[in-house]
């Protein structure tokens, strides 16, 4: 409904085949855990491990992640943004990204918006693939009525008199329209209605922005975060895919293995057949009725033989034939998602490895999250300009350059070998013995000092004492 508002509006078309709108539903639904192959009536149920990719990727690639910006006070007023819109959010915001594809970063005055591919429509681009025009969707509901915005953001084409010229100058301005609809259900849209009415009131239908010498803005106003990988569902398309978009299949027989795993731990309980002229209680048989109740896998049958009936039935379990499918099953989805083999098991027992070991283990890993945070840096990047050029059309903070500046923490960073590695280093003399208690022990510096100082004097008593002793 809202695509097809959105092309009658504007009169537009969208870029995007029908193949990827569907495509992103489906990555949409799958994290969300609701995929096609779950199924009640055939006990397949889902363990939602698109969700688990999506959440560890988003955790690698904003570990320890800092974002600071050199300049003056338009570096300082972005700066703000950055800690107080951007940051808080921002883990969350590139776990949707993993999982659609796809995300845009709006500034939306107070703070930023994040839109997923559903709730936008992308009508062109420019010869570098990039998203050149946008149609985004935005509702809310206030009493019985439903509201929606449709904002459509595009570069226009227009030959102007600039102040103080005597010729006309080409200028492409940055457009942004905004109509709005109202509808007494959730179903539709609606009908166009004033933005009077609406709470987007204090914005304008139509907003033409350009930059003070009349050069054209230099990109959308909005970050967009698209996942690295190449689209080979639609090549023409600026919108990136899902991280486990190749590990779909995969992953419907991962549920389908843990499914039948769970049915069968569930179905293992030992059952014992006993005749019924074996339960007796002061010659009357233990029925429903009767005071003795039996256990629930003790059942009554009915023995009609000389000799008394019973039977314990065992089902023995294969759990650990089904983990190892499963396990099989994960390092195929892993290594689809741009994880090292092995990064995602059920139960693993693992010796001692060196770190050489572990750099290549992780090596593919180490490459999918480098090329993530890349893609990131774009999308802060475009959000960063949004948000400058804002301030200059509202005033926000003085005119001025900035540069930013991005610092990622080490995915294979280890505690405990850092620990060991910085106590041989104190030892041998290398590393101050007070960072190590500082930083290692979690003592306060001022307790470190206390505590060393002691053992120098205790140390220096028992050299003393060993000299004078002999």
């Amino acid at each position: 409904m809202f695509a097809k508002e959105a092309k009658n509006a504007f009169k537009v078309e969208s870029v995007s085949s029908q193949e990827m709108d569907f495509a992103i539903l489906n990555w949409l639904n799958i994290y969300s855990g609701f995929p096609s192959w779950v199924s009640k009536e055939d006990r397949i149920k889902t363990i939602n491990f698109a969700k688990t990719i999506c959440s560890e990727t988003a955790r690698l690639t904003t570990l320890a992640l800092g974002i600071e910006l050199d300049g003056g006070p338009r570096a300082e007023y972005l700066q703000n943004r950055i800690d107080n819109v951007l940051m808080p959010k921002l883990r969350n915001w590139v776990e949707l990204g993993c999982a659609s594809g796809t995300v845009v970063i709006k500034p939306n005055g107070e703070g930023a918006d994040i839109v997923t591919p559903d709730r936008f429509f992308v009508v062109d681009k420019d010869g570098n693939g990039n998203i050149s025009g946008i149609i985004f969707e935005d509702t809310y509901q206030s009493g019985k009525k439903y509201y929606t915005k449709l904002e459509y953001h595009r570069y226009l084409n227009a030959s102007v008199r600039m102040p103080g010229e005597e010729s006309e100058k080409d200028v492409t301005y940055y457009m942004i329209s905004n109509k709005t609809y109202k509808s007494d259900n959730s179903q539709g849209i609606g009908k166009e209605c004033d933005i009077s009415e609406t709470k987007w009131k204090n914005l304008l239908p139509e907003v033409t922005i350009t930059k003070n010498n009349g050069d054209k803005i230099n990109s959308m106003l909005f970050g967009v975060f698209r996942m690295p990988a190449a689209n080979n569902i639609d090549f023409d398309s600026p919108l990136g895919m899902a991280i486990f978009s190749e590990a779909i299949e995969e992953m419907k027989d991962l549920d389908i293995a843990y499914s039948r795993n769970a049915g069968e731990i569930f179905d293992s309980e030992n059952i014992e057949l006993v005749d019924d002229r074996l339960l007796m209680l002061s010659g009357s048989k233990v029925n429903s009725d009767s005071e003795i109740k039996l256990p629930h896998h003790v059942h009554n049958v009915f023995g009609q033989g000389a000799n008394n009936f019973y039977q314990a039935i065992e089902r023995p379990l294969r759990t650990d034939i089904r983990i190892t499918g499963m396990n099989n099953l994960l390092s195929m989805i892993g290594y689809k998602c741009g994880y090292s083999n092995g990064y995602f098991v059920f139960d693993q027992k693992t010796g001692m490895v060196t770190a050489t070991q572990v750099e290549s283990d992780d090596r593919r890993t180490i490459q999918t999250i480098k090329d993530i945070r890349d893609a990131l840096q774009v999308a802060v990047n475009g959000y960063l300009y949004a948000e400058s050029v804002f301030a200059d059309l509202y005033s926000l903070a003085p005119i001025g350059e900035y540069e930013a500046n991005y610092s990622f923490g080490d995915i294979t960073y280890n505690y405990e070998e850092d620990k060991i590695h910085h106590y041989q280093l104190a030892v041998a003399g290398k590393y101050p013995w007070e960072e190590y208690y500082v930083e290692y022990l979690n003592y306060s510096r001022e307790d470190a000092r206390r505590l060393l100082k002691m053992a120098r004097e205790e140390n220096k008593e028992a050299d003393q004492e060993g000299l004078f002793g002999k």
